[in-house]
């Protein structure tokens, strides 16, 4: 709980002659996030979404070709229906949709503009950015998953040839590219690249074989490119060093050195936990690190912070998705207006 100095006090009445009070600041500017402004201009709330990067920054950094395993319809937010070429939608597709949600529901949203830190003051919170100060009574962290990389934390992973993103082909034509997982995103990036003309393509898997939540129809491409060779694998795997013209493999039986130009570590995402352990955010002693909230509220242990979305999750980073998530807008909205009532 927070306790308030003669200086903190003396601070919130300054405060309140700079800035005016709004109801709720909402950090992420990604399909939840502006689901929970669409709730709060609904209910007539002051609202502001903030976000360090451009709209849905996430799905921007998707790769350029990349399918969603949802249909559109799954991801509608504000009774704007989502209309795409093909059942499961595109990234363009879903870009061009939140831009139409954002600009028809003429959302308060400031881009480029994230909470460097949060203060409490004795009747809200002040949310600091590089461009202004913030007075709000309640704060919705729907701050996603993209934009940690989880680190392979070996040799040379600093060297301008590994990267944990990955856009297009393109730039891997007529090079030996390694990548690094067994999932959705490094299962997409093996076999595009395969099929756009990379020299060779070398998957390096920690567990035993491709991951059984890998997309129906791509599953059973990747196990096919494998066993006919088309593409290498090495299971049970890991990489132990990466030098500017080679890396090192680790397996269960042998050390192997690959000649290698580039190195796609799609190894996973996580939230930016230290965000909301400066608001005060208490986790569940569990393996995947779950931030403390009310189901039914979605608050989290401290009064007037909510949650939303995949952050819920912690490192169980598949738990939530914008098709699942999107009813935390409507319970975030309700809440917050009992509180105000």
């Amino acid at each position: 709980m927070f306790c308030f100095s003669i200086d903190q006090i003396l601070k919130a009445i300054i405060y309140s002659y700079i800035s005016s009070m709004k109801d709720l600041v909402i950090i992420g500017a990604g399909p939840i996030g502006l689901a929970c402004g669409i709730e709060a201009k609904k209910n007539n709330l002051d609202y502001l979404i903030l976000d360090k990067g451009m709209l849905v920054n996430s799905l921007y950094n998707y790769p350029q070709n990349m399918t969603f395993f949802s249909t559109s319809n799954r991801l509608e937010i504000g009774d704007i229906p989502f209309i795409s070429h093909n059942p499961k939608p595109t990234r363009a597709e879903a870009l061009e949709y939140y831009r139409r949600v954002t600009s028809s529901w003429e959302l308060n949203v400031r881009l480029y503009e994230g909470a460097d830190r949060f203060e409490k003051i004795i009747n809200g919170f002040v949310v600091h950015t590089a461009k202004g100060n913030y007075r709000t009574k309640n704060i919705v962290m729907a701050t996603g998953f993209y934009d940690l990389p989880f680190l392979l934390h070996v040799k040379g992973e600093d060297l301008p040839k590994v990267s944990h993103y990955y856009k297009e082909p393109h730039p891997y034509f007529g090079m030996d590219l390694v990548v690094v997982g067994a999932a959705n995103s490094a299962v997409d990036v093996a076999l595009e690249t395969y099929r756009k003309g990379a020299k060779s393509v070398t998957l390096v898997v920690r567990e035993k074989e491709v991951g059984k939540n890998v997309k129906y129809w791509a599953r059973p491409d990747i196990v096919n490119r494998i066993e006919e060779g088309s593409i290498t694998a090495y299971f049970e795997a890991e990489i132990t060093e990466i030098t500017p013209s080679t890396v090192i493999i680790k397996t269960l039986k042998e050390s192997v050195e690959l000649k290698n130009d580039f190195v796609l570590a799609m190894t996973g995402y996580q939230p930016n936990f230290s965000l909301l352990e400066s608001l005060g955010v208490a986790f569940l002693s569990d393996e995947f690190q779950t931030p403390v909230y009310n189901e039914s509220t979605m608050e989290s242990n401290q009064k007037g912070v909510y949650l939303a979305g995949v952050v819920c999750g912690g490192l169980k980073t598949n738990k939530w998705f914008i098709e699942n998530s999107r009813i935390h807008a409507p319970q975030i909205i309700k809440a917050i207006q009992k509180s105000l009532n």
